[in-house]
């Protein structure tokens, strides 16, 4: 089994429940397991609400007022990728993304989205693009499925 969609979303807080639900009824539809949809879809939220806030101003020769959302449902795994066209992650030594996902205090109203999505999901890629016009966040993570699970993997 494989469904794969993507969106071309406005950085807009209005689209990131949209994501969500979609990613949520794509699961439920599929047969995936409420947990796992559950577990994806508030990864989803906080890569989809980082690009929201974060991923406009410095894109050269592209618009900055949009982010792209994919989602791959491949056999036993889900892939779900967020992209912006900000200024993409500050760059350290050697020129390599340098993303923060240090836990951020108790009382902090931001700064802990990238530690939950890497504490929801089974693997997580956190960079620029290749050519420097925007951060991308990938994550991925194993499916379980609902008993009778019209989609279910074989």
């Amino acid at each position: 089994m494989s469904i794969w969609w993507s969106l071309h979303l406005r950085r807009d807080a209005a689209s990131v429940p949209l994501a969500r639900r979609l990613l949520l009824g794509a699961m439920e539809t599929a047969g995936v397991d409420p947990d796992i949809s559950y577990d994806l879809s508030v990864a989803l939220t906080e890569a989809c609400a980082n690009a929201v806030e974060h991923g406009g101003g410095a894109a050269r020769g592209g618009s900055s007022e949009a982010y792209r959302v994919t989602a791959y449902l491949e056999g036993e795994k889900c892939r779900i990728e967020v992209a912006d066209a900000g200024p993409g992650f500050p760059a350290v030594a050697g020129g390599r993304p340098h993303p923060s996902t240090r836990p951020a205090p108790y009382d902090a109203e931001h700064g802990r989205g990238l530690c939950l999505i890497q504490e929801l999901v089974d693997h997580v890629d956190i960079g620029n693009k290749p050519d420097r016009s925007g951060a991308v966040v990938s994550f991925d993570k194993i499916l379980k499925w609902r008993k009778g699970a019209p989609l279910m993997a074989v």
